[in-house]
């Protein structure tokens, strides 16, 4: 599948609007990526999203929303269940220098996201094909990322053991999750809730950083 001129211009142009200037290595890494989505997903069925233009927008450029709020915490990240790679293999492009864990119980979702490391020589990328609740880490993670992975109670609780007081969780959520927050247990508080705008993407979309009571 190759990408065409309209989904490099869509890539390029959504991520000047988000005050984004994306290098030619990035762009070409980050176009590679959606390429192998395209691909694998024929018969893997990594997303619901057919369409390649669509693509662009609700995965590159939402995922590329949440990198001022990755950038600027800690090293080492948890992306759980990253399904085809949304947002952990754009932000390991994004960000070299920090260490990214994709965790994912599905087999044929890790053997996509290890074909993907490999081509893209993706160093800063582990790959785990685990339940979240059996995964251990020695060393707390700075950062726990998911998108629509699961109620934020559920979010929370599961990965508790895999953070401490330092560690910052984020959640990727379409419309504002008031219901959700309510059920939160009393050992986590919402930080901030931002509003994201996602060039286009249709609907809501909100970044909530969660930490530790």
């Amino acid at each position: 599948m190759s990408i065409t001129d309209s989904q490099r211009k869509a890539l390029v142009e959504g991520a000047k609007e988000l005050g984004l200037s994306l290098t030619v290595v990035q762009i070409e890494q980050l176009l590679s990526y959606l390429a192998l989505l395209i691909k694998w997903n024929k018969a893997y069925n990594l997303t619901a999203v057919r369409n390649a233009e669509e693509m662009v927008s609700r995965h590159l450029l939402d995922s590329l929303s949440v990198l001022p709020f990755v950038e600027q915490t800690g090293v080492t990240w948890l992306d759980v269940g990253s399904g085809g790679g949304m947002p952990g293999i754009i932000l390991a492009i994004m960000l070299p220098n920090k260490l990214f864990s994709l965790l994912d119980s599905n087999g044929k979702k890790t053997r996509f996201l290890t074909q993907v490391k490999l081509e893209l020589k993706l160093d800063n990328v582990q790959v785990i094909h685990s339940r979240i609740e059996e995964h251990n880490t020695e060393q707390p993670y700075h950062g726990v990322i998911s998108r629509a992975f699961s109620s934020l109670a559920d979010f929370t609780n599961w990965t508790a053991h895999l953070g401490d007081q330092s560690t910052r969780w984020l959640a990727m959520k379409g419309v504002h999750p008031d219901d959700e927050l309510q059920q939160l247990a009393a050992e986590f508080k919402l930080d901030s809730c931002n509003k994201l705008q996602v060039p286009g993407c249709q609907g809501q979309r909100h970044l909530l950083l969660l930490s530790r009571n």
